[in-house]
């Protein structure tokens, strides 16, 4: 077994003891459809009728939405961006920074692309400095980022100094047949209740729309 496991490499290295302490989503993909508009109007039964197209393409939207965040998935790329905090004794430690949101890898491909580690300086105005792309690297074992050192002038004023932006690709699994009829069953219901309001008890339908794609929610332990 190599040495280096204990004497300062990233094996066994303990979480970022703050963990992020704040989560922004800054793009999404709120153009490109997924379910198309033929196999809604096959859902719906609305043959060669095409008066509803635009409202269609809306509820197609938020369905789309609603079912990436029920799952944690990226059916299209999303990026965010993570605040961490830091402490004196964390300067020039090699650190482990936890990401909320992540996407899987398929085919070799990297699900989660790492855009860019950054952190607030030491300066009178702190100012964002990037660290340098060698420095730190994805563990997707962990689903963290791992940054080789934190450099000794991260501003000790900033709630928050150290930000790190990442893209979660698109997962594959959006593909996967029980999915996308999850989808149309989530697109039927907004199409048929355009309101929340009702004056009996709300009843699930088993098989419905949580029971197909529960087998594809991520447990959390």
């Amino acid at each position: 077994m190599s040495s280096n496991l204990t004497s300062g490499s990233y094996y066994g290295l303990p979480r970022n003891p703050y963990s992020y302490e704040k989560v922004e989503q800054i793009n999404r993909d709120v153009l490109t459809s997924w379910l198309t508009l033929e196999e809604i109007t096959q859902q719906l039964n609305l043959f060669q009728d095409e008066s509803q197209d635009s409202y269609l393409t809306g509820l197609e939207l938020a369905t789309r939405m609603a079912i990436e965040d029920y799952l944690g998935m990226s059916i299209f790329p999303i990026t965010y961006k993570a605040y961490y905090g830091a402490t004196n004794n964390s300067m020039g430690m090699q650190t482990a920074l936890d990401l909320p949101e992540v996407s899987q890898n398929f085919n070799n491909q990297a699900g989660t692309v790492i855009n860019s580690v950054a952190y607030y300086n030491n300066d009178t105005v702190p100012v964002l400095t990037a660290i340098a792309s060698t420095e730190y690297f994805y563990d997707p074992t962990g689903n963290r980022v791992i940054v080789n050192a934190l450099p000794n002038n991260v501003s000790t004023i900033m709630a928050n100094p150290i930000v790190v932006t990442w893209q979660t690709k698109a997962n594959p699994l959006s593909q996967y047949p029980v999915i996308k009829q999850a989808g149309l069953l989530l697109l039927t219901h907004l199409y048929n209740q355009r309101s929340n309001t009702t004056m009996g008890v709300l009843h699930n339908i088993p098989f419905g729309v949580e029971a197909l794609l529960r087998p594809y929610k991520p447990l959390v332990l």
